[in-house]
């Protein structure tokens, strides 16, 4: 049962809930910040470019450059956040990508910047981004209690997408003000402010670690931790094919449909937005909604990702297609908050990041791929077969993930359950509820 709102007497004379800590809403502010100059600044790295003289082709290079590295150092991200403590690997990359923005900008403002030299600078940012990660949601876990994960985890997200949004339109209209230069400057802006406020985290009350047996051996537990768990790798495999299918509907088909068959960018620009705006409406439903059958609950919502794909293949108005990205959204919002909540749920605190990573990497490790062969499946099959496949795709691999018993059985327990490396989550009992609830960390 979800516990009551809390009433005016229950709230601190900070203004925010009783159960949002001090480090919880530094987190989130930090959080707020940096979409609000990240989301500006992948639009203003990609105009940059262009007004660079550059091709559509060199756009692509520099976006595969921020992908790559991100790609390549987000074990070693997870495993060195698991060792060190996680609010210095947060600053510290907050300072590569404050740096490596920083320069960005001079270079676009003050000269003529070279390709190579672009791509460097988004090398740098992404390998920051891939080391803040997994600290990063290690970071979030241990400030959240079992007791509020759900409405916690809601909560952050809903404020990250809105900062998502908010920063890619004011992005838009400071780049047509005032330069691209001047967008990567604020990104950059934004990185130190959330630096300092990261910094400012409480963590006398954190564990410290122990000092391990390297990072090879901190690499293999984690992995222990992932393979062991089919619910773990098996919806981590099913969003490596997810995020590459949609990633490449959305970032190469969607713009095509929207030119050809829409009317312009302006149509596909308010569809984008719907999704985000479809996220929002997710994380407020999951403020007040606690299923007890987390992942079969989330797996169930990852169908409506499909409808995107086949949107566009049809392709629908554009009042249908909005219509179709706020679903879309609010399901994915709904699966969110619930794979986060699964994994407070059944991790060990002190292997969060390990298991952050590898999800991470296995979700996003196909994505480059599948951009990247996008144009010539079109050129094979045709733009609407290659979305009926994206389409498909979604649907299968669904479906196949909820054959996993786990998957399936796996329920909301009152108290952070933790496993041990071998363990598997905790399956609903047809007669009684789970066993072995242990006191919130």
């Amino acid at each position: 049962m979800s516990p009551p709102p809390t009433s005016p007497s229950r709230m601190p004379a900070s203004g925010r809930p009783a159960w949002a800590g001090r480090n919880y809403t530094l987190l989130t502010a930090a959080a707020v910040i940096t979409n609000l100059g990240s989301h500006g600044a992948l639009i203003a790295s990609a105009f940059a470019v262009l007004e660079d003289g550059g091709s559509a082709g060199d756009v692509g290079l520099v976006a595969a450059a921020r992908t790559l590295p991100l790609v390549l150092f987000l074990l070693i991200g997870g495993a060195v956040a698991d060792r060190l403590p996680r609010h210095r690997v947060m600053v510290a990359a907050n300072a590569l990508n404050c740096v490596s923005q920083a320069v960005f900008a001079v270079l676009v403002l003050t000269g003529d910047p070279q390709l190579w030299q672009m791509m460097l600078l988004t090398a740098l940012c992404g390998t920051g981004t891939a080391f803040f990660n997994p600290a990063a949601e290690g970071m979030l876990f241990a400030t959240v209690s079992a007791e509020h994960a759900n409405r916690a985890f809601a909560l952050f997200r809903m404020a990250v997408n809105g900062a998502g949004i908010g920063g890619a339109a004011l992005g838009g209209a400071l780049i047509a003000a005032f330069g691209a230069g001047w967008v990567l400057a604020v990104d950059a802006a934004a990185f130190a402010l959330a630096g300092v406020l990261r910094a400012a985290l409480d963590v006398s009350r954190v564990a410290e670690r122990g000092p391990g047996g390297g990072l090879l051996a901190d690499l293999r537990e984690g992995w222990v931790e992932f393979r062991t768990r089919p619910w773990l790798w098996g919806i981590v495999l099913q969003f490596s094919v997810v995020v590459a299918v949609v990633g490449a509907a959305d970032a190469v088909y969607g713009p095509l449909v929207a030119r050809d068959r829409l009317g312009g960018p302006a149509p596909w620009g308010l569809a984008l937005s719907l999704f985000g705006v479809g996220t929002i409406a997710g994380a407020v439903l999951m403020m007040v909604w606690k299923p007890r059958r987390l992942l079969l609950v989330g797996t169930l919502c990852v169908f409506p990702l499909a409808l995107p794909s086949a949107g566009l293949a049809v392709p629908l108005p554009v009042w249908a297609l909005c219509a179709v990205m706020f679903l879309s959204g609010t399901a994915i919002e709904v699966f969110g908050v619930n794979w986060m909540t699964a994994l407070h749920q059944e991790i060990p605190e002190e292997k969060f990041s390990r298991v952050s990573a590898y999800d991470w990497f296995g979700s996003v490790s196909l994505l480059p791929l599948a951009t990247a062969v996008a144009g010539p499946v079109e050129s094979a099959f045709g733009r609407a077969t290659a979305l009926w496949g994206c389409a498909t795709l979604v649907v299968v691999v669904t479906a196949a993930v909820l054959t996993v018993p786990d998957v399936r059985r796996l329920t909301r327990r009152p108290g952070p359950s933790k496993a041990g490396p071998a363990g598997a989550p905790a399956a609903e009992q047809d007669s009684a509820p789970a066993a072995g609830v242990r006191a919130a960390d």
